[in-house]
């Protein structure tokens, strides 16, 4: 029997992100057959291994994977649960989807609309979040005031912020759709970056909607609204 290395396994699990899941490895979260392992590349086999995570078993057959598209309502959480008890996306999805271990690819908070990609598929969800990838994302944007060029310039040269320099933007007015003015593409995930670099220019965001991650585009989703896609629409 071939064996696949303990982060794979977990990720083609559903569990989460790479990311994530190496910390809980790294953290002693990880128990197979019995004993804690550290080791992200310890050998599993899935058809006689038991491997649980923060006490739960874990099921390590390979699920088909699926990958849904949300235009994310605002208000709702772009987590799997939420130990406040607010609604997550998880939780609006059809209830078809909600037993198949699907997690949000990314980011995309509590405030901000559109397009949504889950997934249980973990090599896809790496795939789309690390930055040296460099995926595209385009945002909508309503801002409470004008930017000037000078501005607008300092967004596609970079700002520097708290945690770091962003890296350059793609910015555009647009007057096709209200109440949205800007349209700006960026290629990293970091918290809130978008409402972030706007507010070092000193502008709100009443209303941010993402309508593209990479070729996948939002397109006349209405709120709420979810669709299945396949792989090949996405990478």
């Amino acid at each position: 029997m071939a064996a696949d290395n303990l982060l794979k396994v977990l990720q083609d699990a559903g569990l989460g992100s790479r990311r994530k899941l190496s910390e809980a490895i790294f953290n002693g979260r990880v128990i197979v057959n019995g004993t804690v392992v550290e080791d992200l590349r310890y050998p599993v086999i899935r058809e006689k291994d038991e491997v649980s995570l923060d006490g739960k078993l874990v099921s390590l057959l390979t699920e088909k994977h699926t990958y849904i598209v949300l235009n994310k309502p605002e208000g709702i959480l772009s987590a799997v649960r939420d130990d406040r008890g607010r609604k997550t996306v998880i939780d609006i999805l059809p209830s078809k989807y909600q037993q198949m271990n699907l997690h949000p690819v990314g980011r995309l908070d509590k405030e901000s609309t559109g397009l949504l990609l889950l997934t249980n598929d973990g090599d896809l969800t790496y795939c789309l979040t690390h930055p040296k990838f460099e995926h595209e994302k385009e945002y909508l944007v309503q801002a409470d005031g004008i930017l000037t060029h000078k501005e607008i310039t300092a967004l596609q040269q970079g700002l520097e912020l708290d945690d770091g320099k962003t890296y350059p933007a793609r910015v555009k007015e647009i007057t096709d759709t209200p109440p949205y003015r800007y349209s700006i593409i960026i290629h990293e995930g970091r918290k809130r970056i978008v409402r972030r670099m706007f507010a070092k220019l000193g502008y709100r965001i009443p209303a941010l909607k993402r309508v593209r991650m990479g070729r996948l585009k939002l397109g006349n989703m209405e709120e709420g609204e979810v669709r299945e896609v396949e792989v090949s629409e996405i990478i």
